[in-house]
């Protein structure tokens, strides 16, 4: 039977490409659209190498990894030693590669590279360590208490501006020019930023695991040592990996009070002569020290959060 006259097409008919005479289409009509152009397939379409041509979300091999981070070495390292080979800057200024291999084998033959990284270290491990120890119980009282919180923020918001430089005329004063004064301004340049980084680690414990944990019984001890703490420790570690690097460089200003071993105090007696080679020699032991010290706290961090992200 066929449809009435007045019958009209319902809106998905109406809708549909090609739908209703050629003489009632308008331009914007999906039927009057040109055919979409074809392309070659993503497996052919691109020259680029496979490590180049990494889509986002997919993860990266173990080789594709360990290349890029050849690369990020070797290049610098090649730019350096083609503007020092070409002379474009003095070599007293921008000592070559090799120079500055032949310093570090000279500081590490006398004994000075090891002597001086076993007195910074010691310094950084006394410093870092008592900072650690000092802001990982107030973070945590901040993030669990909102008396502690209110008490505490304004003050060590406060404190965490004023630059640890600022306080060595004082330290001084106080402390004398031993190891005391040098320990104490790594101390200064940790602990408030180490303070409230805690303190945003705890906050990220999901309510939900608290009152979950006190719904089965759990005390308020048993839910700080058994929910929180677990929970925040990869935060944690994260803001000390963070702040172990400003320890290293809060160094270098320590050794300037007098001192007569370190790293720092080798760049100073080295800038006094010009010795740009061996400035670079220690640079370079500082790098490789901290890296450690970060790749060390990265391990632990994924050993005690392996279900962090």
């Amino acid at each position: 039977m066929s449809a009435p006259p007045d019958a009209r097409p319902s809106p998905e008919e109406a809708a549909a490409p090609g739908a209703g005479p050629a003489s009632e289409r308008r331009p914007g009509d999906r039927a009057t659209w040109p055919p979409l152009p074809k392309r070659p397939s993503r497996a052919t379409a691109s020259p680029l190498p496979r490590l180049v041509r990494w889509r986002r979300g997919a993860a990266l091999s173990g080789r594709a990894r360990w290349g890029l981070r050849a690369v990020a070495v070797l290049v610098p390292l090649a730019l350096w030693w083609a503007v020092s080979s070409m002379g474009v800057v003095d070599p007293t200024f921008l000592p070559s590669p090799a120079a500055v291999a032949q310093a570090f084998a000279e500081m590490a033959a006398g004994g000075q590279l090891l002597s001086d990284a076993a007195a910074s270290l010691g310094r950084v491990g006394a410093g870092f360590g008592l900072a650690v120890a000092i802001s990982v119980p107030l973070g945590m009282a901040m993030g669990t208490s909102q008396v502690a919180l209110a008490l505490l923020e304004p003050v060590v918001g406060l404190l965490r501006y004023l630059p640890a430089s600022a306080f060595i005329p004082l330290l001084i004063i106080w402390l004398g020019l031993g190891e005391p004064s040098k320990i104490a301004i790594l101390v200064i340049g940790v602990v408030f930023f180490n303070t409230l980084m805690t303190a945003d680690a705890v906050r990220a414990v999901p309510a939900e695991l608290r009152r979950a944990a006190a719904t089965l019984g759990a005390t308020g001890g048993e839910v700080l040592r058994k929910v929180v703490w677990p929970y925040a420790l990869p935060g944690m570690l994260d803001a000390m990996r963070v702040n172990a690097a400003a320890a290293w460089n809060f160094v270098v200003v320590a050794e300037l009070i007098a001192a007569e071993s370190g790293l720092g105090y080798r760049i100073i007696r080295a800038q006094r002569f010009l010795q740009t080679d061996r400035i670079f020699a220690v640079l370079v032991v500082i790098g490789v020290i901290g890296l450690a010290i970060d790749v060390g706290l990265r391990l632990a961090r994924a050993r005690v959060g392996r279900w962090a992200a």
